[in-house]
């Protein structure tokens, strides 16, 4: 019987240790993270409001870091004065409750708990009328937050048309057809291809020169082949073109196939809207969350009443909470477009779509005429006009999914392709200039047995192969005929 007395009493004594030493390690925590920076002498001391949210604010190795952690201490090198952080008690930004008071951050400004913000926090009209805001130090707006394959669609019918804009193909189009033209005009015009037009047939007839223009395209030769030098200038040129057009061609359907980057089925707050596929909701007491609250825009009305209704199941409490909803479920994630590009840059299964509306920024919230508010301002900007912000920006938002992601793709416009097509214009106009020179050529030698003029021979040869003089030829004796 001593012994199970012995044996209890040793159990509810280390049972009593564990539990104490649990308490004193939570305060220690709580210590370390409030003790950023302590107050050194003769320095103003700070009491600063925070909340955690990746890159903003994170805890490594007991220590606070992160974009705001690094904005802080630079105002305060800046403006000379001591801090400590403290993580805000309900782990919200700030909104009004149901009892009139604010929560989160706002309101530990207001009950003094807390002398500035610095967070994510959104300056809105509503918390504007309470506290005062420093100018934004970062620039943000609304967008919407996806998993790419609750997003997929199946790949259209004519997708092969895809690596090429519309544009593109109507001036590739207007290109073969010209280069063919000019084939069968140079084939007709030059004496070495077509020699004597009355006894000669031409094989560079229209449509052959089409057959022909086609055959390059797929990297086929086809007859009839060129002899004359003009012909051959204008066959090498569309050659050279064509292998350059299929190299391009396969580049950039390749980058498609590989990036997936078709056409998304929702890219503006309408389409979220129009779909049933996915929820979508944003964080519950969040300024997004009242923004649409207060638009008269009749979708971002329907935006709200659908988040309204269903309150409990669409809002969530945390960021971090809502970025692992949207890769696990098919919802989507409706806030702050620059948050949710960090994201889809740590996580390459997000994509945020293209729309963003109500441009908004992030500001340092303080206390209702505080003197460090027009100081934190001009310190903002000095930071901004130095290129400090920008890199803190690069530095927290640097990630190696940024590298390892797809490449991101678009279809060739024809200013990619311009180059070559005046290359393919310079070769036809010296083909045809070719084919000028060599029917010069042979009517100056005409010229000298027949003892005509060169012109008056030239023109006889370009009415011959043109078949100007026979037709008018014909249709004179026609007529004639007609009047007998």
């Amino acid at each position: 019987m001593d012994k199970r007395l012995h044996f209890m009493f040793c159990v509810i004594i280390a049972m009593l240790l564990l539990r104490e030493s649990s308490q004193t390690g939570e305060n220690i925590w709580a210590t370390t993270l409030a003790a950023s920076q302590g107050p050194e002498e003769n320095l103003p001391a700070l009491t600063v409001t925070t909340i955690l949210e990746d890159p903003y604010v994170m805890v490594r190795s007991a220590e606070l870091e992160g974009y705001c952690i690094d904005l802080l201490k630079a105002l305060a090198s800046m403006l000379h004065f001591s801090y400590k952080v403290k993580l805000v008690g309900d782990g919200k930004y700030g909104a009004i409750s149901s009892n009139g008071n604010w929560t989160g951050m706002i309101g530990e400004i207001l009950r003094q708990e807390a002398d500035i913000a610095v967070a994510p926090l959104t300056v809105t009209s509503a918390r504007e009328e309470v506290v005062s805001f420093t100018t934004p130090f970062l620039q943000t707006g609304i967008g919407i937050l996806l998993r790419k394959d609750t997003i997929s669609q199946e790949m259209s019918f004519f997708h092969f048309l895809a690596p090429f804009s519309k544009e593109t193909w109507t001036g590739l189009l207007f290109a073969y057809v010209l280069t063919c033209f000019c084939l069968f005009l140079v084939a007709r015009l030059s004496p070495c291809e077509w020699n004597e037009p009355k006894n000669e047939e031409n094989h560079f007839t229209f449509l052959n020169s089409l057959w022909f223009g086609a055959g390059a395209l797929t990297l086929q030769g086809v007859t009839p082949r060129p002899k004359a030098l003009s012909v051959r200038v204008i066959a090498a040129i569309w050659w050279l073109f064509t292998i350059a057009l299929l190299a391009a061609y396969i580049a950039n359907f390749t980058v498609l196939l590989g990036s997936g980057s078709e056409q998304l089925p929702i890219q503006t707050f309408e389409d979220l809207v129009k779909q049933r596929k996915l929820e979508f909701g944003t964080l519950d007491g969040s300024s997004t969350f009242y923004f649409f609250k207060n638009s008269k825009n009749p979708i971002h009305q329907m935006i709200y009443e659908y988040m309204d209704k269903r309150r409990d199941h669409v809002l969530v409490k945390t960021y971090q909470e809502a970025v692992q909803r949207v890769m696990k479920s098919n919802y989507a994630f409706i806030g702050e477009s620059i948050s949710q590009d960090l994201a889809a840059a740590r996580h390459c299964n997000l994509i945020r779509a293209p729309e963003v509306i109500g441009a908004r920024g992030f500001g340092i919230a303080t206390a209702q005429a505080s003197p460090w508010t027009k100081k934190l301002s001009i310190a903002v900007l000095k930071l901004r006009e130095s290129g400090d912000l920008d890199y803190l920006r690069n530095k927290w938002w640097e990630s190696t999914c940024l590298h390892k992601s797809r490449e991101r793709w678009s279809p060739l416009e024809p200013q990619a392709l311009g180059g070559l097509f005046l290359t393919l214009a310079i070769g036809l106009a010296l083909g045809v200039i070719a084919a000028v020179v060599e029917l010069s050529n042979k009517s100056r030698h005409a010229a000298g047995h027949v003892k005509k003029s060169c012109c008056s021979i030239f023109t006889e040869e370009m009415c011959t192969r043109l078949r100007i003089k026979e037709n008018t030829r014909q249709s004179q004796e026609t007529s004639g005929r007609a009047n007998a």
